[in-house]
C-alpha cells in the first residue's frame, strides 16, 4: 500500500514560514539537515519539511516506495522524468531521513518518492 509519507514546503523566508505554519496548524519545527530549513512534526503524524527561497511554490507531496531504484524506472517506463533538482545526500541524511526524488508524472506534474530509511 502506497501513502503519502512526507510534505515539502517550499517558501520565501523560512522563519516566517514556521511563524505562519506553527500559529496555524500547531506544528513543531526543528532545524533541518541543511541547516536552513526545518523539519516539521505534525501532530498527525505525517513528517514534512520547508525550505527557504521558494516564493509561491505549492506543497510537495512524497509517496512511500519501498525500492527507488525500481520506483524510478518505473516514473520511466511510463513516461514521466525524474529530477535532478535534489541530489542524493550524504550518507547519515540518507540513514535518518531516506532516499527522495523529484518526479514529473506523463504530463508534467510534479511529485515525489520517498524510500524511508532502513530500520
Amino acid at each position: 500500500m502506497t501513502s503519502i509519507s512526507f510534505f515539502e514546503l517550499g517558501v520565501e523566508d523560512a522563519e516566517k514560514g514556521r511563524a505562519f505554519y506553527g500559529a496555524m496548524f500547531g506544528w513543531e519545527f526543528a532545524t533541518g539537515p541543511s541547516g536552513k530549513g526545518f523539519v516539521i512534526d505534525t501532530p498527525g503524524g505525517t513528517p514534512g519539511g520547508m525550505h527557504p527561497g521558494d516564493k509561491g511554490a505549492w506543497p510537495y507531496l512524497f509517496f512511500t516506495v519501498d525500492d527507488m531504484d525500481a520506483a524510478l524506472a518505473k516514473v520511466v517506463e511510463l513516461g514521466g522524468t525524474i529530477s535532478d533538482e535534489f541530489p542524493e545526500d550524504s550518507p547519515e541524511n540518507i540513514q535518518r531521513f531516506g532516499r527522495f526524488k523529484f518526479c514529473k508524472d506523463d504530463q508534467g506534474s510534479p511529485f515525489g518518492v520517498h524510500q524511508p530509511p532502513s530500520a
